[in-house]
């Protein structure tokens, strides 16, 4: 019991230290994310603080308090695949294994596992540990092994099968913080204390209720008179007794400190939170139409007609409910929060669970707004309340369900009104990543005691062309729909209902196009529109700037057509949007980076590269060139949208971009007769990335041959002088002599 205390102590004061220096900290509930269980921060009034660290279920018995086992997952590894049939090994990609003993294995069918350990490969590749990711290959094998050590706990060994052509496999691993506690509680009559230890009883955390009146400290806490925190603190004589295992070397503890007036023995406190209520309706056609006025809300419901005492079990659930509710919300009611509407089915819901052939009592129930099944469970209420919240894994799996659901019956309904069809493509798209419904861990028996979720098979094609019908239909329309805009983008950038219910990477198409052409139409609305929409309460939307989001998901198209995604880029309808964009007046950096990146990949059909040269010399000439070149950078890059890269990148990649970006379209007109129209241009983009980026061999090589090639032959030669000179920065031998025998030939006239 010591260790689980000094374990949570230790914890607590990281995650304090951490948001220490934070700006912009907002009292309310936090929750961790990152490789652990989910750990809930509560930040309240008056600089106070909650960590709450486990959750779970209990029961009491007697005077004996017992703490239920989490519910283990399968497996703690995540894993996916790119299959190539003419891949000959198998890259690895293991996502940020930090220094935890991870191991991997291959097995060829029935032959000997081959082992290795993740540090050992990390040591090869990456000596310095300079990366997050570990990427490597290993041989094509039939089975793949993923074990984790642990010193404290069984180690973990899973097996998996490999697809055939399997060509590459991302492994991800959420590492559990904190695992099962192994304690049980007791009620001290004599004390009126509530003790829990482990099994062996000893060193117990001691519990009053809040309700009851407190202890007193009486003597006041002695103040150090200095306190300081030393790294690897020692004194002569003093031993190293704890042992690293992993690198087998001595560690020396350093206790750190901070010199505060506190007393840390428990005490009770007040803790605000929003006075939430749930409305149960008498009826279950009431609950049903209170659901579907919500957005994203679903309807439990409690079938449980043979256990006695249901009804009080029911309001013993509700009120947990809404008082972990009132906690998420804090002070204010925040709709985001409120996700499920609870019903407790009586007799006249007899002949509604007969038709619906509902059958399991007791069982747990989860209908969206149209009364739709999207889940089932043989179970109680009580047993399956811990899953109920905005932050659950089952509300992402119910919400994957309900647009299922909802775009089938979209698609059959003819009378379906358009605003019905918009909603329902727009839930797909929403949602927060692909579900693989076959896994071998869904569960699909309808008696289990865990949740069934409702599978719905949609036809690809018939999703397609409503698809299509409802943009069509949308080309007169005055005034943009919001949620239409959002579908549109999620789609265009490979991330909407496509991507979700078919777990398809496509190229775009006609419809797309025609799409796109929806957003250009109304830009100027849509941008103006943009910051009320992502606000919206109860909602969660992050709809960027529209042009930028065209021209990223051109971008994006571009990648994935080099990936090996099925389709070919239309150059045509490419040119023609890059050139709406900019003629719109709206091309803003990231527009003209992504359309220069692409044109530089094209070349016209005489082998020039005319188009990319004439656009780029557009772009300098209004809006590089002239004097002042770094403070007319300065403004644009002050001017960039919060969603660009280069607004985390900063200013010195933003710089080195446009000369860069110069040098190229110069180095193009060095390389190709065709582009000799541009030279005199050429010299001048040159020469600007030499103001931007001064003394850069690369570039001074590229200036000097342009010169050579407009008969500045003298001018030339000391401009490759200066390139030799400056060759200490290149690292590549092979560029370095192609510089010095550039300049020779110069010199010697056979240039």
């Amino acid at each position: 019991m010591r260790n689980f205390i000094w374990s949570l102590l230790l914890f607590t004061s990281a995650i304090c230290m951490s948001f220490a220096q934070t700006n912009g900290i907002e009292k309310g509930t936090y929750l961790s994310t990152n490789k652990g269980q989910k750990i809930k921060l509560n930040l309240l009034e008056d600089n106070k603080y909650e960590l709450v660290f486990y959750s779970g279920d209990y029961e009491i018995k007697g005077d004996s308090l017992l703490f239920a086992k989490n519910t283990a997952a399968q497996t703690n590894f995540d894993l996916s695949f790119k299959i190539d049939k003419k891949a000959k090994n198998i890259k690895v990609k293991f996502l940020d294994p930090s220094y935890y003993s991870f191991y991997i294995g291959t097995q060829k069918g029935k032959e000997e596992i081959k082992y290795q350990r993740l540090s050992d490969i990390k040591t090869k590749s990456d000596p310095e540990w300079k990366k997050t990711d570990l990427e490597f290959e290993i041989e094509k094998a039939a089975f793949l092994y993923l074990v984790f050590e642990d010193n404290y706990n069984p180690t973990t060994v899973n097996k998996y099968a490999l697809p055939k052509d399997v060509s590459e496999i991302t492994i991800g691993y959420e590492l559990a913080v904190l695992g099962d506690l192994k304690i049980t509680g007791f009620f001290d009559r004599s004390t009126n204390e509530l003790k829990i230890s482990e099994k062996s009883g000893l060193n117990p955390l001691v519990f009053t209720n809040e309700k009851n009146p407190q202890p007193v400290t009486k003597t006041p806490k002695v103040v150090p008179l200095e306190s300081l925190s030393i790294e690897n603190w020692t004194y002569p004589g003093k031993e190293n007794t704890l042992v690293n295992e992993d690198f087998g070397t001595a560690l020396e503890v350093a206790v750190d400190s901070a010199a505060t007036n506190v007393d840390y023995a428990i005490s009770s406190q007040e803790y605000t939170k929003y006075d939430f209520k749930l409305k149960i309706e008498n009826s279950l056609k009431k609950a049903i139409e209170s659901t579907k006025e919500a957005n994203n809300k679903f309807l439990v419901v409690a079938v449980d007609n043979k256990t006695k005492g249901a009804k009080e079990s029911f309001d013993a659930v509700i009120k947990d409910q809404e008082t972990q509710t009132g906690y998420n919300m804090y002070d204010k009611y925040n709709a985001l929060y409120d996700v499920y509407n609870y019903y407790l089915a009586g007799a006249d819901d007899k002949k509604w669970l007969k038709s619906n052939k509902i059958t399991n009592d007791p069982s747990v129930l989860i209908l969206n707004g149209e009364g739709n099944l999207l889940a089932a469970a043989k179970s109680d209420l009580t047993a399956q309340q811990y899953q109920f919240s905005y932050f659950g894994d089952l509300y992402r799996k119910v919400l994957r369900a309900d647009a299922f659901v909802s775009l089938d019956n979209v698609l059959k309904n003819k009378k379906a009104a358009d605003s019905d069809l918009i909603k329902a493509f727009n839930k797909a798209a929403l949602l927060e990543s692909s579900y693989d419904y076959d896994s071998e861990y869904t569960v699909t028996d309808p008696n289990s005691a865990e949740f069934v979720i409702t599978k719905v098979a949609l036809d690809s094609k018939q999703v397609a062309q409503s698809w299509k019908k409802l943009i069509e239909s949308h080309q007169k329309d005055k005034n943009a729909n919001m949620y239409l805009v959002e579908t549109i983008v999620k789609e265009i950038k490979n991330q909407g209902f496509t991507k979700q219910l078919y777990n398809q990477d496509r190229i775009l198409n006609d419809t797309d196009f025609l799409a796109i052409d929806y957003l250009l139409k109304h830009s100027q609305e849509i941008e103006n529109n943009t910051a009320a929409f992502n606000s919206k309460e109860g909602e969660i939307h992050s709809l960027g700037n529209v042009v930028s989001e065209i021209s990223n998901a051109l971008q994006l198209n571009v990648y994935a057509s080099q990936d090996g995604v099925d389709g070919t880029i239309n150059k045509e309808k490419f040119n023609s949007i890059y050139k709406k964009i900019i003629a719109s007046g709206k091309g803003n950096f990231d527009a003209y980076r992504n359309y220069f990146d692409y044109l530089n990949q094209t070349e016209d059909k005489d082998g020039s590269n005319t188009t990319f040269l004439k656009e780029f010399n557009t772009y300098f000439d209004s809006t590089l060139a002239g004097t002042s070149p770094i403070e007319k950078l300065d403004a644009i890059f002050s001017g960039l949208d919060s969603s660009s890269s280069y607004s985390y990148d900063g200013w010195n990649s933003f710089k080195d971009y446009h000369s860069d970006l110069s040098n190229n379209a110069a180095w193009n007109v060095v390389l190709k007769p065709q582009n000799a129209a541009f030279l005199k241009d050429a010299i001048k983009w040159s020469e600007y990335s030499l103001v931007v980026t001064k003394n850069n061999p690369y570039y001074l090589d590229t200036l000097a041959q342009l010169y050579y090639k407009d008969g500045q032959k003298q001018k030339a030669i000391e401009t490759q002088t200066l390139a030799v000179k400056y060759l200490a920065v290149v690292g590549e031998e092979e560029t370095a002599d192609e510089i010095k025998e550039t300049l020779a030939k110069m010199q010697n006239g056979s240039y």
